[in-house]
């Protein structure tokens, strides 16, 4: 499993959507997709999958994922939005993501004094520091694998430690969904006794 710090470059995890990436000035659907595709293009897992499309986007739209726009151009608050959903929507469902970015659009809507910038900051920070931890787990979990396989029955080769990987990886993955679940089913419950 030499090659992961390989695969790991592929993930281009350095690639996102800063506050500088943004124009001041709101874009039509083809200038959001095109800012997505510029930053995101090459983390698609196959040259035929999509970053985002003008249908994902005027889907989030109707399903209320932001609040509304105003003369078919979205300003750098809905593309701040947008943006945290396509980062979301690798885990949670969309009702999930309604959900959780529902108080968040109820402050921009009601004019309150609310700093998106500021808290997509913050997420950006969050995000850089996920992905250095990201890496150093990955390290973490391949010496584990290495050991629980070396202790196995099978003994320890090449494919074995791989699926092992790949399943310690999906069972953390799975499990980290989980909890964000709680989070979000937490956040609506305390929406709803407001």
């Amino acid at each position: 499993m030499e090659n992961i710090n390989k695969l790991i470059e592929k993930m281009y995890l350095e690639n996102k959507i800063t506050l500088e990436d943004i124009p001041n000035v709101d874009l039509y659907v083809d200038q959001v997709v095109q800012l997505f595709e510029n930053n995101f293009g090459q983390t698609t897992r196959n040259e035929d999958e999509k970053v985002l499309t003008k249908t994902m986007i005027n889907n989030y739209a109707k399903g209320k994922l932001f609040f509304p726009i105003k003369n078919k151009k979205y300003s750098k608050e809905h593309i701040i939005l947008i943006s945290l959903i396509y980062q979301l929507k690798g885990a949670l469902s969309i009702n999930d993501i309604k959900s959780s970015l529902e108080e968040i659009n109820n402050q921009i809507e009601s004019k309150e004094d609310f700093k998106l910038d500021s808290l997509y900051k913050s997420y950006l920070q969050l995000y850089e520091n996920n992905a250095n931890n990201f890496r150093i787990e990955i390290e973490d979990r391949m010496k584990e694998v290495k050991e629980v396989a070396e202790t196995s029955e099978n003994g320890s080769n090449e494919e074995n430690e791989k699926f092992l990987l790949l399943s310690s990886l999906v069972t953390m993955s799975n499990l980290y969904r989980r909890l964000a679940e709680k989070i979000v089913d937490e956040m609506t419950l305390t929406e709803s006794k407001k």
